[in-house]
């Protein structure tokens, strides 16, 4: 088993480092650390120290002995982001844990024409913050070092200029009438950047996919049956991962 992830706001820089706080009761009072084991701190940016615990003090303080200096873990190629029209309830949630266990880079919710989730105001910001916390908590649990970007909500035409822009660009479409390609074909970069678009339970509307046709986004499925907004998009991510060599 890998060590327990911790994140710190900056990487220690001299042979001790106390970790405290939120973290630091974490590893206290709930994982309930001891001397000699190991552990990882990371700033959730790619960059990561071994060290050993040292000592646990009261409820929330661990003093950490590094091991060795602090490493950066390469940016990944291609990078992966999947564009996640909103679901309902707490499936947006799900969607973020999944998706960020098995490997994405980035997130983008979308405010799609059929969502029946809005994210405005008060409401927006807060559904927004728990997916970010979402993707922090699960970068930790699957013990990585480099957390996925969770972006702002954007409208269907900012989604369509991060389209414009990716080497790769396709939309998750599950209209058997409709000329999509199996994603399992496409030809996918060996570097750059893959953006995948995720539709609402609604589906993906004609004139966003011809919005998203017109930045050179293609049509694409997963396979016969029909997934949900909130797997869709970490049953794609899985698959990219496996064709383009991250995961072997």
């Amino acid at each position: 088993m890998t060590a327990p992830v911790f994140v710190v706001e900056r990487m220690p820089t001299g042979p001790e480092f106390v970790l405290d706080g939120p973290e630091g009761r974490h590893a206290v009072s709930v994982r309930r650390l001891q001397a000699g084991e190991g552990v990882v701190l990371t700033d959730g940016l790619g960059h990561w120290a071994e060290g050993v615990v040292h000592a646990a003090e009261g409820k929330d303080r661990l003093t950490v002995a590094l091991r060795g200096g602090v490493q950066e873990e390469p940016e990944p190629a291609p990078r992966i982001t999947v564009v996640q029209a909103l679901p309902k309830g707490d499936r947006g949630e799900l969607a973020v844990e999944t998706m960020t266990e098995t490997g994405v880079d980035a997130i983008v919710p979308w405010q799609a024409g059929r969502c029946i989730t809005q994210w405005k105001g008060d409401r927006g910001a807060k559904a927004l913050a728990k997916w970010r916390a979402t993707a922090r908590e699960a970068g930790k649990q699957s013990r990585r070092v480099r957390f996925p970007e969770v972006a702002e909500a954007a409208t269907t035409k900012q989604v369509a200029a991060l389209l414009a822009d990716a080497d790769f660009a396709g939309v998750l479409h599950e209209d058997r009438d409709h000329d999509s390609t199996p994603l399992a074909t496409a030809g996918l970069p060996a570097a750059g950047s893959i953006v995948l678009v995720v539709g609402p339970e609604g589906g993906v509307s004609p004139q966003e996919l011809a919005a998203f046709a017109e930045a050179g986004a293609r049509p694409y499925r997963l396979g016969r049956s029909v997934l949900r907004t909130s797997t869709a998009g970490t049953a794609a991510t899985a698959l990219l991962l496996g064709r383009t060599g991250r995961w072997g």
